[in-house]
């Protein structure tokens, strides 16, 4: 297994706002090792930036589809990104 670090970004589409995703995500992403932000767009859905093993990153995306308890999740996607920011940490943005 590799330990190259990868970075993604997520869209979640769904109720995703107002059910605690983005603390929710920040709090999966320090248990996995992951770097990187969650914010919440305009259009109702959750935007991650995430760097980490593509093992973790694997993680991240499978819980993605269902979030905390409160979230309805209706779909995820997912895009892998050319170059490394360098994130320090995983925050919650707007």
């Amino acid at each position: 297994m590799s330990n190259t670090i990868k970075h993604i970004a997520i869209r979640v589409h769904g109720k995703v706002h107002g059910v605690f995703f983005r603390a929710s995500t920040r709090e999966k992403a320090h248990e996995l090792g992951i770097t990187g932000f969650a914010q919440n767009e305009e259009d109702g859905t959750v935007y991650i930036e995430a760097e980490g093993t593509p093992a973790a990153l694997k993680q991240l995306e499978q819980w993605a589809h269902e979030g905390p308890r409160k979230a309805r999740v209706e779909k995820v996607e997912v895009q892998e990104m050319k170059e490394l920011v360098g994130f320090k940490e995983f925050k919650v943005k707007r």
